[in-house]
């Protein structure tokens, strides 16, 4: 029995209104696309996301609650990569007991990779927590939540492996007009920092048909970008055996009548492939942007992070992909202090970072996580050592950031306005979005722009830009009469549609042709 269907939500304390959830995700972007999943089946099951129950709104006014927001239902998908993963999520935990010694009913549950490995730990430190899930038995969430219910005793159930591909599962996605599509799950690396692998599993991998029936499908929603998903995306095919299987899915993908944007994230080094360089170079919907992590410019270091790479390879990678798109914007992920780390490792990394003029960087201080090879070494870096090294990275890299992004001054771009990522633009009048490159864009609206010719959040925005600061660009190139175009989309048409309560209530299950299409970029990791 399909366990949406079999566990309807029942209606809230009051009696008049259905119950109510909201998800709180703590993650990366394979967290952020779960979330999706499990708003879609508690959507599916008669649940009511708390931004769309007037009602809740109320009650939370009148109690003061600003944490659960409302909501009957508060899921939490929890983040391990991080130290203060933990520290974290109790936080929140705590912040939710006290809201739920004044609501009868309500529900807390936890889910993801921390729970995956903390278990019934959770329920031990916080006693009122309701639910706890693991990373492969998402489907689960709807029948947990009532079985606790009826019980009136918290449920853990945590599999081992995984029994439902996630992409088969109900999805209420959040925006109009970019989506996630998933290719594979799990991972087969073995670094030494990461435990990633032990709590998500095995990689494996969609069929081809499957994912471009998702894409074909979200780009029938109205989403005219889509990011694929995975822990290796180009290790892609070596669960069907099919050798140079992600390239040719680029190019398949790319051709999908009406997507005018695909990404991926993230490859590894290791398996990058000059076939994948050709496809991203011949596709014309392929974005000129990567996500290529570095970790480390130390080839020592690297070894003894099991990084099957090193750091002349990985600089070849860059060299070839600029040579074929020489616009590429590339960013990456650095790890500074890992066990070993000498002032001299510290150096190569920085004259990696120094040749490799990424766009942007997001940089991590090294922390041991449990259950990891890495956190058993001896010879663990100072903390202050680690700090001073991560402050030398991030003001390096904060000075190539604004360089490259001053050498984008003059050009005109295009960029796709999103929804809710200029925390400013009110302030300033500007409307914000992604350039085809990944940059962030501000771009100012020629005054007395108003009504039916005002942007939304997924039409297209042409101007030039007059400003590059270290994370974001500036376009005002429109208050002097410079470059600047409006192009409606069915993107726009479909955030529309949405803000006017037209398709409130879509939960698209794979291959279906209703609901919600989404892209919502997390805001754990800090860019430098």
């Amino acid at each position: 029995m399909n366990p949406v269907t079999s566990a309807p939500a029942a209606a809230s304390p009051a009696g008049e209104h259905p119950r109510t959830y909201l998800v709180r995700t703590l993650g990366c972007q394979m967290n952020v696309h779960d979330s999706e999943r499990l708003a879609g089946m508690l959507t599916a099951a008669g649940y009511v996301p708390v931004a769309e129950a007037p009602w809740a709104a109320e009650r939370a006014a009148a109690s003061g609650d600003d944490v659960a927001e409302g909501a009957d239902v508060v899921v939490i998908n929890t983040c391990s990569v991080r130290e203060n993963a933990a520290t974290r999520l109790f936080g929140n935990l705590g912040q939710l007991a006290s809201v739920k010694r004044t609501r009868p009913g309500m529900q807390i549950a936890v889910g993801g990779c921390l729970a995956q490995q903390m278990r019934d730990g959770i329920v031990a430190k916080a006693p009122w927590v309701d639910v706890v899930l693991g990373t492969h038995n998402l489907d689960v969430l709807p029948v947990l939540l009532e079985r606790a219910r009826h019980n009136a005793q918290a449920q853990v159930e945590i599999e081992e492996s995984l029994k439902v591909f996630p992409s088969t599962l109900p999805t209420r996605r959040e925006s109009a007009y970019a989506a996630w599509v998933s290719i594979s799950v799990g991972c087969n690396n073995t670094c030494t920092f990461c435990i990633v692998p032990h709590l998500r599993g095995k990689e494996r991998d969609r069929r081809p048909g499957e994912v471009l029936a998702e894409v074909e499908a979200v780009v029938g929603q109205g989403a005219i970008e889509v990011t694929l998903l995975g822990q290796n995306v180009n290790s892609y095919g070596v669960g069907f055996g099919e050798r140079g299987a992600f390239a040719q899915l680029l190019r398949a993908a790319g051709a999908v009548e009406g997507l005018e944007r695909l990404r991926f994230t993230s490859p590894h080094p290791a398996a990058f492939t000059d076939d994948v360089i050709e496809a991203m170079a011949a596709t014309p919907t392929v974005m000129p942007q990567l996500h290529m992590p570095l970790q480390s410019g130390s080839d020592r270091v690297l070894r003894a992070m099991r990084r099957s790479y090193r750091s002349a390879k990985f600089l070849g990678i860059l060299d070839r992909v600029r040579a074929a798109i020489p616009d590429a914007a590339i960013s990456t992920d650095i790890i500074v202090g890992f066990p070993g780390e000498t002032e001299e490792d510290f150096a190569a990394t920085l004259e990696v970072v120094e040749a490799s003029r990424f766009a942007s960087a997001f940089t991590f201080q090294y922390s041991p996580r449990p259950g990891t090879p890495a956190a058993d070494l001896e010879d663990q870096v100072p903390p202050e050592v680690v700090a001073d090294r991560y402050r030398r990275l991030v003001a390096l890299q904060e000075r190539i950031s604004l360089s490259e992004n001053v050498r984008q001054e003059g050009r005109t771009v295009e960029v796709l306005i999103a929804d809710g990522e200029g925390r400013k633009d009110g302030a300033t009048a500007r409307v914000t979005g992604r350039a085809a490159d990944n940059r962030l864009v501000h771009v100012a609206l020629p005054p007395g722009l108003a009504g039916a010719d005002v942007p939304r959040p997924g039409d297209m925005v042409t101007a030039r830009v007059t400003h590059g600061a270290p994370h974001h660009l500036v376009a005002d190139s429109a208050l002097d009469g410079g470059p600047f175009a409006v192009r409606r989309t069915r993107a726009g048409d479909a955030w529309a549609r949405r803000a006017a309560g037209g398709e409130h209530a879509g939960v698209a299950h794979a291959g279906a042709d209703a609901g919600r299409v989404g892209l919502g970029m997390p805001s754990l990791r800090r860019p430098a």
